[in-house]
């Protein structure tokens, strides 16, 4: 006899074992069954361990443009998309990969936005040593990172850039994915990191979109070979998804700028809005301006941007989108009660500054997070005080270390230090470029 449930329940289209062999036996997975597999793993009915197995042939075995495609609109279908055709300006937006001291998000709507483009930035919390973009905003008193869709389109119309979290709503499947990849040691996948960024980005509705994919130690790839092939993946499912996209791969081998740590960064981006800044996070902020000016269809040359963050039209900007969300612009930012200087060992040439060790002592002063649930405090983090090919005295301050909990110095310690290389007679060398490539 058939029970009621058995009788009311539609079969499954596929069984996750089959399609775990294909992939696993190096095959090609066909549409139908890509499509099956990311909903049917949203709704529950593929086990954790079955998409695990999944993930981990995938990351062996890899995928073709087209699987890789099919799996990223495949996630885009599992929820809900945005439409900015309404604004009565076009939208370009920018993605980083994630690195140490990476800042540019905040000086980069901002300034977009001044030519009339609307820069609908959907970004999210740090996880390890790279910092996250709303934890920085979060150090500005009052400032909310959850916006309705209604309250995000307002603002884009009125102001012309949003920074906030990306709704509940926006690729639910790469959520589980996200989190299960986390856990079983398939991040490093390329077809699996190129469509969890790629589905949030083409489901976001934006028309443009520039890539900025870090390579070196403070990166998440680490040579310039798997840093292009991530662009490349990354680009072609845009083109193919009807959004203008390029990529640049920058150097994360030195953290950016002079900061690393959420209202740290701040500070050093509002400096930047001011017309001052370090240099590099300038030259890429407007790198990158150009290059989302030009997906929006507007171009503009390096040296009008540039005079956009000297003349104050930025920071206009910058004060309307922090207040529309709540934000006091003018209140101050947290400073970390406890600080601690690392000094240079002797005379000579800083030859090294790892961005790696830099974004681990941060993470450990308390300025990022192990767990999602953790909290950060917002005035730790690791000050910069020489870069690369500075000379310096022995004893002179190279980094300081800012923290609420001086028990953390430690820990913290003991990757600050083993960042710095001095060198007394160091071997001639030529300095890497900050924009190693573009892909487009």
């Amino acid at each position: 006899m058939t029970s009621d449930l058995a009788a009311t329940t539609t079969p499954e289209a596929f069984d996750a074992v089959d399609v775990i062999r294909v992939k696993r036996d190096h095959g090609t997975l066909s549409d139908a069954q890509i499509d099956w597999v990311i909903d049917a793993y949203t709704r529950g009915v593929v086990a954790e361990e079955q998409m695990a197995a999944l993930n981990m042939a995938i990351l062996l075995n890899g995928m073709d443009r087209a699987e890789i495609a099919r799996w990223t609109a495949a996630m885009i279908a599992s929820g809900e998309r945005m439409d900015f055709s309404g604004l009565s300006r076009p939208t370009s937006d920018k993605h980083s990969t994630g690195g140490v001291g990476d800042k540019i998000t905040l000086p980069l709507a901002p300034l977009v936005a001044v030519f009339g483009v609307a820069v609908p930035q959907l970004s999210g919390r740090g996880l390890g040593h790279t910092g996250g973009t709303l934890d920085k905003l979060e150090s500005i008193p009052g400032w909310r990172a959850a916006l309705t869709n209604d309250e995000m389109m307002a603002q884009l119309e009125s102001v012309g850039a949003v920074i906030c979290q990306a709704g509940s709503g926006l690729a639910p499947a790469d959520r589980k994915l996200y989190a299960l990849r986390d856990v079983t040691g398939t991040v490093e996948a390329i077809p699996l990191i190129a469509s969890s960024i790629m589905s949030k980005k083409i489901a976001e509705g934006t028309g443009a979109l520039v890539l900025d994919v870090k390579v070196g130690s403070g990166a998440f790839m680490k040579d310039v070979d798997s840093a292009r092939e991530l662009a490349r993946t990354m680009v072609d499912l845009g083109t193919d998804a009807g959004v203008r996209t390029v990529a640049l791969i920058t150097d994360m081998s030195t953290p950016l700028g002079l900061t690393a740590g959420n209202a740290l960064e701040v500070r050093e981006s509002v400096e930047v809005l001011a017309g001052g800044g370090p240099r590099d996070v300038v030259d890429l902020t407007v790198a990158l301006a150009v290059e989302m000016l030009a997906g929006a269809g507007r171009q503009v040359g390096e040296d009008e941007v540039r005079a956009v963050l000297g003349d104050g039209r930025a920071m206009d900007v910058w004060r309307a989108m922090i207040t529309a969300q709540g934000g006091d612009v003018d209140a101050p930012l947290p400073v970390a009660t406890e600080t601690h200087q690392v000094l240079a060992p002797s005379d000579g040439v800083l030859t090294r500054l790892d961005a790696l060790d830099v974004g681990v002592a941060a993470w450990r002063l308390g300025a990022g997070r192990a767990r999602r649930e953790d909290v950060v405090q917002a005035g730790a983090g690791v000050e910069i005080h020489a870069k690369p090919g500075d000379r310096v005295a022995a004893g002179q301050p190279i980094l300081t270390l800012h923290t609420d909990t001086p028990e953390r110095f430690a820990r913290a310690l003991e990757s600050a230090e083993s960042a710095i290389t001095v060198e007394v007679t160091p071997a001639a060398s030529t300095p890497t470029p900050l924009i190693l490539d573009r892909l487009a």
